[in-house]
């Protein structure tokens, strides 16, 4: 039988699965935005090093 989304919705954050499924979601979030800010930093550093060394051997 067809029923609502927002009832399917209510019923998964209902079980004992929606929940963790949320908890998971949202850990994944902090974990994907830790690394890009990782990335970014150690980006920026490895770009300033790069450069010190190119203007080292093109004065």
């Amino acid at each position: 039988m067809f029923t609502l989304p927002s009832s399917r919705v209510r019923e998964f954050l209902r079980s004992e699965g929606g929940p963790t499924t949320v908890e998971y979601a949202v850990m994944l979030a902090l974990v994907v935005a830790l690394v890009i800010a990782v990335v970014a930093v150690i980006g920026n550093k490895t770009a300033a090093v790069f450069s010190d060394f190119d203007g080292q051997f093109n004065p």
